[in-house]
């Protein structure tokens, strides 16, 4: 053991040695700014272990001065990349050197100890009095400026005068003027030529084409609906069509626009709109937007298709009804990438649910739309909460027209569309599930609950419920009541 010890002796001694030497950092330097700051009597360990603090912050400093050295592309470290990184490393930085001028540096001796220090610029006395002084700089101030009142462009300094915009007028337009544009309208030579051209293969035309053909063929063959249904299964499974969707929103926007009074041309845009939602091969969240312009068109217009009839009536909501199932499925699944998606179909069809000047298919459409797009919590807040203003000013008043069969079929409809964005709330409410177990144990009597349920909903809607006479359905209700 001994022996061993003996030999680790040296060995350590040499270590030690070599550590001593690697220490790049002058240590009398710490020394002296340790007497600067009062501390007279420093420890040797103490001294080493500051020293090499001291370098390794100093090496921090320098690999991030030279990453912004490198990332300015250049081989010269300037006083500015130093602190820069100064700042990144939470740092204080040096103030008072500036790295527009060269910095200078001379060394005086001190004894065995050399001394670098930054030359100061001599300058002649007489000529810094007789140089000429610097502007005063400009006291800060605000100013207003009208660039347009009431779309009028007021006469001022800042704004063009009546000569200017008159050369403006006098500038050469038309295709002559624009290069982009007379590329192009079809020149043989013009000055500049789009840099980008959609390029769509002729085999994606033609069977956009064919797609457009089999949809908008009314015929009653049996042929003919089964190759528009091949043609909707086809763009709800095919991956290569994805150069083809910006044409597809247009197309579906272009005859839903034109074609506002033929329910069967609405039916098959709102089909292969599902078409393409349904395709998971198809990135449509940047079309979201435009595709649900056409959707809601069909769920919320005023006036859809040009037959007058109950058989009319019905297709008419039958689409709705299609077109309300399309604004939900947009609304679930492009509202994580559009954040005010969700938040704009609910605003326009609560906005129409309230408007007692539209027709009662709006409301049903509306309805319908709240229920889908905003999901249980919209129907409690936003449907449920208002149901007692809209039977009393625009249900009630529908319901006295007992001459009209139309409008008594439209009432109908309408309560039985808020029936179902009941039953949405009572499938999702556990907690009813829970009391519906122990009928009778929660404190309610029928006769109660009936009055309460009719002092929320309204005469029309409540008498409804109530006769159905399903606890279920009266707990979610009362429980919505109190929901925020």
């Amino acid at each position: 053991m001994a022996a061993t010890r003996d030999a680790r002796g040296p060995a350590q001694d040499t270590n030690k040695t070599t550590q001593e030497q690697r220490l790049l950092w002058n240590q009398e330097n710490v020394r002296d700014v340790a007497e600067s700051v009062g501390v007279p009597s420093l420890g040797d360990e103490a001294l080493r272990t500051l020293s090499q603090d001291v370098e390794y912050r100093i090496g921090q400093v320098l690999v991030e001065a030279l990453r912004y050295m490198r990332l300015a592309k250049r081989t010269t470290m300037t006083v500015q990349d130093v602190s820069q990184a100064l700042r990144v490393l939470d740092v204080e930085p040096l103030y008072g050197y500036d790295s527009t001028r060269p910095l200078r540096y001379g060394e005086a001796n001190l004894g065995s100890q050399a001394l670098f220090y930054i030359e100061d610029e001599e300058m002649e006395f007489e000529k810094l009095i007789n140089s000429t002084l610097p502007k005063i700089p400009r006291d800060t101030s605000f100013t207003r400026h009208w660039l347009a009142v009431d779309g009028v462009q007021p006469a001022s300094t800042s704004n063009p005068t009546t000569a200017e915009s008159r050369s403006q007028d006098l500038l050469p337009k038309g295709l002559g003027a624009n290069p982009a544009l007379a590329a192009l309208s079809g020149q043989d030579n013009p000055n500049f030529k789009p840099a980008v051209k959609h390029v769509v293969s002729q085999e994606l035309i033609l069977y956009f084409e064919k797609i457009q053909a089999a949809l908008m063929d009314e015929s009653p063959d049996v042929e003919v609906q089964r190759l528009r249904e091949a043609a909707l299964e086809s763009v709800s499974s095919e991956p290569s069509i994805h150069q083809l969707v910006p044409y597809f929103v247009n197309f579906i926007s272009t005859q839903v626009t034109h074609h506002l009074d033929d329910i069967f041309v609405l039916r098959q845009m709102m089909q292969l709109t599902n078409a393409l939602i349904n395709n998971h091969h198809l990135f449509l969240a940047p079309y979201a937007s435009p595709l649900c312009a056409p959707v809601l068109t069909c769920l919320l217009g005023r006036k859809i298709g040009s037959d007058v009839g109950a058989a009319a009536l019905k297709e008419q909501y039958q689409l709705r009804e299609l077109a309300a199932s399309l604004v939900g499925q947009l609304a679930r699944r492009y509202s994580d990438t559009n954040k005010v998606l969700r938040p704009k179909l609910v605003r326009t069809c609560l906005k129409s649910f309230l408007n007692p000047s539209v027709p009662p298919a709006v409301w049903f459409g509306a309805i319908h739309g709240l229920a889908s797009a905003g999901g249980v919590d919209v129907i409690k807040i936003l449907l449920l909460k208002n149901l007692k203003e809209f039977d009393a000013s625009m249900l009630a008043p529908l319901q006295q027209k007992k001459n009209d069969p139309l409008s008594a079929t439209e009432c109908r409809a309408i309560v039985g569309a808020i029936m179902k964005a009941i039953q949405l709330v009572v499938e999702d409410d556990a907690a009813v599930a829970s009391a519906a177990a122990h009928d009778g144990m929660n404190g309610y009597s029928s006769e109660n609950e009936a009055a309460q349920i009719k002092a929320f909903l309204g005469d029309i809607v409540g008498e409804k419920i109530v006769s159905i006479g399903d606890h279920k359905v009266f707990r979610a209700i009362l429980d919505a009541k109190n929901f925020s």
